[in-house]
């Protein structure tokens, strides 16, 4: 019964029982935690204090029965002082602050439960005895031979304690460990390595020494920017369909509808990146919202993507070799420029301009039209600039825009079968107006040049022209002017304008 007694006093004298309390309400505080807390802290803490408890009874036995208890009370101590920093250090680090959004990295934990356990060991070197100046004064020795045998793991220990103090990398982080060498996401940052998981269930452990040393890209971090990350998919297509109508096609389909694991903003876009051998390559690119999810995202891009270019009528390609063999002859060439020379004479038939030419004229002018397509947005003529071609609308449309900045404004569209850049063939003269391809547009060009053989063989020709240029400027003249004034304004123009045909082109009036 005395033994029982004693006992309890020891266990109160020692302040156990708060210990062992202390430890029940950690442990239901960590079962509570959102997130999961490693349990073997907590496990190591409750062996530490069955130790205590435990050695403890010993001392109290020996000290009933007259035996020596000083080694089994030290123990004891010991036992209970790594219980009550593991504890605390649990509790604190682990359960309080993460409760409230302040959370240190697992190194400098460790860091402080190492402190905490060296004070422990010197106090425990006090109560036994030991000269802790002696035991510093060795270990200073011991130390250095240590350190010079593990500088690799040593520079490792500081690599990883770097890492989470300056928290350039922090667990979570997908990471990209250079070209072909892993990629994953950051799962723990230890003392010595940093363990990265990646997609095909992997785990790579990374030196901490070796990461310092290092670059390594961190995927989907940007400042003030949405953990995205940016993904490129290659298509081919017939190199003979225009970019625009696959650039189109692509980007309605990829932004229409949401895909799984595709951020709606920013935006997909498509771009054409050139003409291979025989396909033209592109690429879209889109902004990946759930890094675990590459491949699989990638490939419902690619199935969007097929079944938009199926609804377009545009064939899909790859890389190939056609050799085309052919019996070229005069009659062939022949029957192709005889084809090519109806689409240009069927383009002049429709410029009013050129109605008093006869047909011989116009086959001549025929053979000197430049084919010139134009993608949709590019300018084909600006504002003010001096070029001498008339530009005659095969395919597509246009759009007739004057002004600049903000007085900027469209004031007439362009259809197929029209023309424009006249006065600069016949007189000129600056452009007045810029004109844009509002789709892809397919023109003829004729220069100064062409059109001047035919006028010094015909000069009468120039009054005829003169007159429908007088007829088309008179046209937008303000509809209030009367009748007089117009015919009277229309006849100032057309001899102004003859005159002005004639001075460009150097026709001599006797003639």
């Amino acid at each position: 019964m005395q033994f029982w007694t004693t006992l309890g006093e020891h266990l109160w004298a020692a302040r156990t029982p708060f210990v062992v309390l202390a430890y029940f309400v950690t442990r239901a505080l960590a079962q509570a935690a959102p997130r999961p807390i490693e349990r073997y802290h907590l496990r190591a803490v409750a062996t530490l204090l069955v130790g205590h408890i435990a050695a403890l009874a010993i001392a109290t036995g020996q000290a009933t029965y007259d035996y020596e208890s000083a080694i089994a009370a030290t123990t004891s101590f010991a036992f209970e002082a790594l219980a009550i920093v593991g504890l605390g250090v649990t509790a604190l680090f682990r359960v309080l602050l993460p409760r409230v959004g302040f959370a240190l990295p697992r190194i400098l934990i460790d860091l402080v439960t190492a402190v905490g356990t060296i004070v422990v060991f010197i106090a425990i070197g006090k109560r036994a005895g030991f000269s802790v100046a002696g035991l510093i004064t060795t270990s200073a020795v011991v130390t250095a031979v240590i350190g010079f045998s593990l500088q690799d793991t040593l520079g490792n220990v500081m690599g990883g304690l770097s890492v989470q103090l300056d928290k350039s990398i922090g667990v979570g982080d997908w990471v990209s460990l250079g070209p072909n060498l892993p990629t994953g996401r950051v799962t723990e940052i230890r003392w010595r390595y940093t363990a990265i998981e990646t997609r095909n269930w992997d785990t790579v452990i990374v030196p901490n020494g070796m990461l310092v040393k290092s670059t390594i890209t961190i995927l989907a971090r940007r400042t003030g920017a949405a953990p995205y990350t940016r993904r490129t998919v290659e298509f081919f297509v017939d190199f003979r369909t225009p970019p625009t109508e696959v650039i189109d096609a692509v980007e309605a389909a990829l932004r229409k509808d949401a895909i799984a694991g595709v951020a709606a903003e920013p935006r997909p876009v498509v771009q054409f990146f050139g003409v291979r051998d025989s396909y033209a390559q592109y690429v879209a690119r889109y902004w990946l919202t759930d890094l675990d999810h590459d491949d699989g995202t990638d490939s419902r891009v690619r199935v969007r993507m097929w079944y938009a270019l199926r609804r377009a009528g545009i064939s899909m390609s790859i890389p190939a070799s056609t050799v085309f063999v052919t019996h070229e002859t005069p009659e062939r060439d022949a029957r192709k420029a005889e084809r090519e020379l109806e689409q240009r004479l069927r383009a002049l038939s429709r410029v009013d301009l050129f109605s008093g030419l006869t047909e011989s004229q116009r086959r001549s002018l025929a053979e000197h039209l430049e084919f010139t397509p134009f993608a949709a947005g590019e300018a084909v003529t600006r504002e003010g600039d001096t070029d001498d071609g008339l530009y005659m609308i095969v395919e597509g449309d246009g759009v007739v825009r004057i002004g600049d900045g903000r007085e900027q404004r469209d004031v007439a569209r362009l259809e197929a079968g029209q023309f424009f850049g006249e006065m600069s063939l016949m007189t000129g003269e600056a452009r007045t107006a810029t004109v844009i391809a509002a789709t892809d547009m397919l023109c003829y060009r004729m220069n100064k040049a062409a059109f001047e053989e035919v006028l010094r063989e015909t000069p009468a020709i120039a009054d005829e022209v003169a007159e429908v240029l007088a007829d088309r400027r008179a046209a937008l003249s303000s509809a209030r002017d009367d009748q007089s004034d117009r015919r009277r304004r229309h006849e100032t123009a057309k001899q102004d304008l003859l005159g002005r045909i004639r001075g460009f082109f150097g026709i001599d009036t006797a003639r």
